[in-house]
């Protein structure tokens, strides 16, 4: 077999960085959990991926801006709807196509969803099964509104409706709609008294007031669902209701034809409100001071296996919010029972009365996005969290200390520079995929630069503890880079008692050399007889002095 052996120099120098820093990596400590970032900046048509010292590792290409979530899948695949520019369904989170990446961008499949009358937005969830869960408006016209009973003094020129579909890829640009469930189907009113959806909107918690509403009397965009999230243990969907200021839970189960109707499926309650919890005076069962929710998005449940695990994690964007606008993370634990059923007692709301574990910063309004946003609970029970309006994306600890800090510097206008305050540079929402996430395999991931325009100078590495180690000399070191069986490290000085480790992504020490004393200018070979896998590997150099890690790749 023949290998290639390359020799890198890599210079390590304490650097000055007090030059002003607006976007990138601002901190990273050894608190941080290690992986990668992904986000899609609403104002461009590419995708990232970065590490957690903010170095680029991947970007995919489309020809279309975010519409608006972006999900890398296990099978390596990046799932991501497109803006296709609706001018009929124009309000925020517009998207229009779902599609389907290779790592390499190769368009894999794409399904428009996008015409006069139903437009897809904001958010798709990938089912288990392979199918994809899809928001969708669809557009009503004032008669059919009026006939079902809506207020005509709360209609503008239309209504949107909110649906959702299940879609089943068919080749590279079709679908088949294997199931759907309308929000038309679930009304209640009380205006018109000779239409059949007719009743008492506080007894019926299950159905969807179709007069409420926020804001203007006369809003097109009546009920703007912004995200979606499956349950498959329970196979329920949650959505978010930004209008409602409320979350929603409906149940999977049931064909097509018992999600239209009020009975079927493992609830027995067909496509009726299994649960909703953020805003009792929707259904008539509270007062505003009840209220939980403002503006809210990201509504999902926590996944197997984390802190939390099955509660709801929301986003409280707090737009509105009584006392002043302020965001937070807030987990709720639903009511419900071991069979999957949403304890509610007559004549209440719905349970609970507040979060168990919440999260603002101690001077609420420092942190405050007043649209998009969302968190991610991680496995080390630390939770990211991106503020979308000002693409700021930063990690919190288990005691709530912030532990990483990173700002979008991807511009409407194209790449900041560093030391220019980005603007337009807004994030729907981000998330951390760990370094063994399955997704990874088979792809070497590989650090490049920043992606912001003249980066300050970093000795930041994938490692936590390359944070909390001095570096304090300038050292000219040569190895073999990338490696296979033979790995050498050359100094232009000499090492006395110098330990070296070739450790894992994961800080895991693969092999050591103990106390071995160098000679400057030799190549000193380094045995690596156990077998390791194909990847990325850190080699780090530690003498009384002194502690440097070198990034290498073995082939």
């Amino acid at each position: 077999m023949r290998y290639i052996i390359l020799s890198i120099v890599i210079i390590f120098k304490v650097y000055d960085i007090s030059a002003q820093q607006t976007v990138g990596m601002f901190l990273k400590t050894p608190g941080s959990m290690d992986g990668y970032v992904l986000f899609s900046p609403i104002n461009s048509t590419n995708t990232y991926l970065i590490d957690k010292c903010g170095y680029s590792i991947h970007t995919w290409t489309s020809t279309h801006r975010p519409g608006q979530s972006v999900y890398f899948l296990s099978d390596g695949t990046l799932l991501r709807p497109g803006n296709m520019g609706n001018t009929v369904f124009n309000a925020g989170g517009n998207g229009g196509v779902v599609e389907q990446f290779a790592w390499n961008s190769t368009l894999l499949w794409s399904y428009s969803i996008s015409s006069a009358v139903e437009c897809q937005h904001h958010d798709v969830k990938k089912l288990p099964n392979g199918n994809i869960l899809a928001i969708v408006w669809e557009l009503k016209t004032v008669s059919e509104a009026t006939l079902a009973g809506r207020n005509p003094s709360l209609l503008g020129n239309s209504l949107w409706s909110e649906k959702i579909v299940e879609l089943q890829p068919v080749g590279s640009s079709s679908a088949n709609i294997v199931w759907e469930w309308h929000v038309w189907d679930h009304l209640i009113q009380e205006y018109d008294s000779t239409k059949s959806n007719y009743g008492i909107v506080s007894q019926h918690p299950e159905l969807l007031n179709l007069n409420y509403y926020t804001g203007s009397a006369t809003a097109i965009d009546w009920l703007h669902i912004n995200s979606i999230d499956y349950n498959a243990a329970l196979d329920q969907i949650i959505v978010s209701s930004h209008s409602f200021n409320e979350v929603w839970i409906i149940d999977h189960s049931t064909s097509i034809l018992e999600a239209s109707s009020h009975s079927g499926g493992l609830s027995g309650r067909g496509g009726d409100l299994l649960y909703r919890w953020g805003n009792p005076t929707a259904y008539n069962l509270g007062t505003t001071a009840d209220r939980k929710l403002y503006g809210q998005h990201n509504a999902h449940w926590i996944e197997p296996g984390l802190s939390g695990e099955g509660d709801m994690m929301i986003f409280n964007n707090g737009i509105g919010r009584p006392g002043g606008n302020y965001s937070s993370v807030e987990i709720i634990h639903p009511p419900i029972d071991s069979l999957g059923n949403y304890n509610l007692q007559t004549n209440q709301s719905y349970a609970p009365d507040s979060a168990y574990w919440v999260y603002k910063a101690v001077n609420p309004a420092d942190f405050y996005g007043q649209n998009i946003s969302g968190a991610q609970r991680l496995s080390n029970g630390n939770t990211i969290i991106c503020i979308g309006p000002k693409g700021d994306f930063f990690e919190i600890d288990s005691m709530k200390n912030t532990v990483w800090h990173y700002i979008n510097p991807i511009m409407q206008s194209g790449i900041a520079t560093q030391g220019i305050t980005p603007t337009m540079n807004s994030v729907f929402r981000c998330s951390l995929y760990e370094p063994s996430y399955t997704g990874f395999n088979g792809f070497t991931l590989l650090a490049g630069s920043p992606i912001e325009l003249n980066p300050l100078p970093s000795n930041c590495d994938m490692l936590n503890e390359i944070n909390s180690e001095a570096i304090t000399s300038d050292l000219s070191i040569t190895a073999s880079n990338p490696f296979s069986e033979n790995l050498w490290i050359r100094f232009q000085e000499n090492l006395p008692k110098t330990t070296i480790s070739l450790m894992d992504i994961t800080g895991r020490t693969i092999h050591e050399w103990n106390e071995v004393n160098y000679v400057k200018g030799l190549n000193n070979n380094l045995d690596v007889s156990t077998s390791i896998p194909v990847g990325m590997f850190f080699l780090k150099i530690n003498t009384k002095s002194f502690c440097k890690i070198l990034k290498l790749v073995h082939q």
